[in-house]
């Protein structure tokens, strides 16, 4: 049977759709990724320093190392909740992470009411990922900061004094404390959340990993107060170890000629391990895939990631 799905032809419908397998385990949206990382020494030992010192964790490394992936690793391990995820942009800005105002929201209503009831203000804030993670829990939350690379230049020096601190203020809900001290906000992972008198303080400081892709460098200040973690590349070893996670121990020896073409093609230039798992995954199951099928489909999963035209 010709494992093509799709034929190209929408003039003859057909269905083989149904003939489509499960997805692979780093394909399913559960916590398939964080059961399956294989964590090293070096890594092991960075998160738990990081978490005995309740320092962020700022992690280094190529696409495709398994930065965020870690996030999620600890949580699921550790039983620590839903890992709460801020993906930086070049316009993100620290009260985004912290937390978001409707003001515009809060103005409509109170003109269709004809009335501005400040005891209503807790619906027009929701806290950001940030502002969740530092909430008083009995357990630390988990909170991923990815792409750090891509934040405005004073981005990193702001979150430095937030986590110094521990704690921020709500303007909006601090000027009317004395009025109405407490104040139910929505988190970031959609629960409710009393404030009390416009301040947030954690009891248990959040894990925190940020990611980088060391494509800038960041402020002594900011860095003297990170634990630092550089990902290396996984070498063969490890790479059949992944493999074994994620596909299974009876998969190796045919992915064996896959693994040592992706290494070749790895000192040439940058590759990510999903990029092999992809390949591996599509190449051993296909009996009915010609040589030159296999050839082509190889050349064009491997693609260099910092290259056009991937050759």
């Amino acid at each position: 049977m010709n494992w093509k799905i799709f034929q190209g032809t929408p003039q003859k419908p057909h269905d083989g759709i149904e003939r489509l397998p499960d997805p692979p385990n780093w394909r399913k949206f559960d916590n398939s990724r964080s059961v399956t990382y294989q964590a090293r020494g070096e890594e092991i030992e960075l998160v738990n320093a990081a978490l005995y010192l309740r320092r962020p964790l700022l992690v280094t490394g190529k696409p495709g190392t398994g930065k965020t992936s870690l996030a999620y690793a600890v949580a699921q391990e550790l039983q620590l909740g839903e890992v709460l995820r801020w993906n930086i942009t070049t316009r993100a800005t620290l009260q985004q992470g912290l937390y978001r105002y409707d003001a515009i929201g809060r103005l409509q209503d109170a003109s269709a009411k004809d009335k501005d009831n400040l005891a209503d203000i807790g619906k027009y804030i929701q806290l950001g990922p940030v502002g969740t993670a530092l909430l008083p829990t009995s357990k630390p939350k988990v909170l991923l900061i990815d792409e750090m690379d891509k934040s405005d230049i004073d981005l990193p020096n702001d979150l430095l004094n937030i986590f110094e601190e521990g704690n921020f203020e709500i303007p909006e809900l601090a000027r009317i404390a004395k009025e109405f001290p407490d104040i139910s906000v929505q988190t970031y992972d959609n629960q409710s959340h009393v404030i009390k008198a416009g301040k947030i303080q954690c009891d248990q400081f959040p894990f925190v990993i940020l990611t980088s892709n060391g494509e800038r460098e960041f402020p002594p200040a900011f860095l003297r107060r990170c634990l630092r973690l550089d990902l290396r590349q996984p070498n063969p070893e490890e790479l059949a170890a992944i493999v074994k996670a994620h596909l299974g121990d009876n998969i190796i020896e045919k992915a064996k000629p896959i693994i040592e073409t992706f290494l070749e093609r790895r000192e040439q230039g940058d590759l990510a391990t999903d990029q092999l798992l992809n390949a591996i995954y599509l190449l051993t199951r296909k009996a009915d895939m010609s040589d030159d099928d296999k050839k082509k489909l190889t050349e064009q999963l491997l693609r260099y990631l910092s290259s056009t035209d991937g050759l």
